[in-house]
């Protein structure tokens, strides 16, 4: 798609223009927004790419509540082009997922997020995602984790498929209003697990 974009002679701050027009429903923003004021740690792990991303968070006014994004990254040359480039280094052999495409195994860098943890910290994931690319990550979440596949998408069904090899907490979601209303719902339930545990060990 970009080397089509750059054969027209589409510039960086051209495509940015057009990604300001992508639409982001009301309540997938307020989510969002709900979840970062609640203190919860969000993240993104996708395989679209660094300047797509925050063009249309910075646009919703939503790039601030991400403390981390994972994703292909790229640059503007001289020319004004935006070039590409994938998260794993090809040049360092292949990530060994078969699940995955080459570019990026989102497996993988959600074990570099668990293993970024302090010693004895135990993360609640909370997992959203709709793409193929999200089944690998979603077979690492453990049974105290959630996920949150969108009706009817790749990841919904490779789940539902065989749903005995998913650990963690399955809650699907078709409207935006279904995913703020579920989203909040499960953060509530963390937060009420983790101080009763406070409370039974203090």
């Amino acid at each position: 798609m970009m080397k089509e974009l750059h054969s027209q002679g589409k510039t960086a701050e051209e495509i940015a223009e057009c990604l300001k027009r992508t639409p982001l429903h009301p309540g997938i923003a307020a989510a969002i927004k709900s979840a970062y004021a609640l203190g919860c740690d969000l993240r993104i792990l996708s395989d679209a790419n660094q300047f797509f991303i925050e063009k249309i968070l910075e646009h919703h006014g939503l790039l601030g509540c991400f403390s981390k994004i994972y994703t292909n990254p790229c640059f503007i040359d001289g020319k004004g082009s935006l070039r590409i480039f994938p998260y794993h280094d090809s040049t360092l052999g292949l990530h060994g997922c078969s699940i995955c495409p080459s570019n990026l195994c989102k497996g993988l860098v959600l074990d570099l997020i668990c293993a970024s943890a302090s010693e004895g910290e135990r993360r609640n994931f909370i997992y959203l995602g709709d793409g193929k690319g999200d089944y690998c990550p979603t077979l690492k979440l453990q049974d105290c984790d959630f996920v949150m596949p969108r009706k009817n998408y790749p990841l919904w069904h490779r789940i539902f498929s065989d749903p005995a090899l998913v650990k963690a907490e399955v809650h699907e979601w078709s409207t935006g209003e279904e995913l703020e209303k579920i989203l909040l719902h499960l953060i509530n339930t963390i937060s009420t697990q983790q101080s009763i545990s406070v409370s039974i060990s203090s």
